[in-house]
């Protein structure tokens, strides 16, 4: 039986904060994902059947086992005025979906956008 997969979650927990300059700068997540997304795409050169795959999460939440005190998403929420801020990672995210992950080094040939 053929098999396929279909990842739905990816994500990596950080201590991230709004620089003096307004900005992000979550390095830490950025080697993540690239390594993650890196092995991903071989991982379909090599045969295997990824059907899709969504980085969780979008925006930071609270979360069941750490509540507020780890980020979590690729867009910083300030929890006390909701403002929302793009974290270095969201940029980078959007470089790599643009170029169909040819900025990973290993592009992901077959990409269908439902």
């Amino acid at each position: 039986m053929p098999r396929v997969v279909v990842i739905t979650e990816n994500r990596l927990a950080t201590n991230d904060w709004r620089s003096v300059d307004g900005q992000v700068h979550d390095t830490q997540r950025i080697d993540f994902l690239e390594r993650y997304l890196s092995a991903l795409g071989q991982a379909i050169r090599d045969g295997v059947d990824v059907r899709g795959y969504f980085l969780w999460s979008l925006m930071d939440n609270f979360e069941w086992a750490v509540g507020y005190r780890q980020r979590f998403g690729i867009i910083h929420t300030d929890y006390v005025t909701g403002a929302r801020t793009m974290k270095d990672s969201a940029r980078w995210y959007s470089q790599v979906i643009a170029q169909n992950g040819a900025n990973l080094g290993v592009p992901f040939e077959c990409v269908e956008v439902f």
